[in-house]
């Protein structure tokens, strides 16, 4: 799989971990937190919003509910910015709910490469406007464990912490939907090279 290896080291986690409990214990102690991931959680809003304006407005959300529910919050074996992930993701679904709008995706070329590669062999210049029309048919859901793996390259273990699901219900659901994205290409056929 040619998605990088964006695990998170347990010393690492173990020293954030450290971390949120001060911040639990005193408010002010959340800036390194919020500094660590503001760019991020950021980035993962602008590409599903393309607005920078409403992206910041859901990012402040993002944050002003992490820190509203810190002191409930607890370490599960994932990094701090899988909870996060899950919060900007509501907040991002709930958006789109309330305003009756259809959710952006902005996809980089990497991205595409990726998710191509992962498609057994896909030429990623005859396939592109392909696997863009096949995304658009994806259910939320679907679109979101694509994004998340591909778009974001989150580990499947972060992806579970994200999404609520187990590792090994990440990992099948998006070899799943590949396999649907696969046959969603075949079916509208190969596009044209003009």
């Amino acid at each position: 799989m040619n998605v990088p290896n964006k695990t998170v080291s347990k010393e690492t986690m173990q020293a954030e971990w450290l971390e949120i409990q001060a911040a639990q214990r005193d408010a002010s102690l959340f800036r390194p937190l919020y500094n660590r991931y503001f760019e991020v959680i950021f980035r993962f809003i602008y590409r599903r919003t393309a607005e920078e304006a409403l992206a910041a407005d859901i990012c402040s959300q993002v944050f002003l509910k992490a820190m509203q529910k810190l002191p409930s919050y607890q370490f599960k074996g994932v990094p701090f910015s899988a909870w996060l992930y899950r919060i900007a993701s509501n907040e991002i679904t709930q958006h789109f709910r309330n305003a009756k709008k259809n959710r952006v995706v902005s996809i980089d070329d990497f991205s595409f490469m990726d998710i191509l590669s992962e498609m057994e062999g896909k030429d990623s210049v005859d396939y592109r406007g392909a696997l863009i029309a096949a995304l658009d048919q994806l259910k939320a859901s679907d679109l979101q464990l694509i994004e998340l793996r591909f778009f974001e390259q989150r580990p499947f273990k972060e992806i579970a912490a994200i999404l609520t699901i187990t590792e090994s219900n990440a990992k099948v659901k998006t070899y799943r939907i590949l396999e649907k994205l696969k046959k969603i290409i075949l079916t509208t056929g190969r596009p044209s090279s003009d």
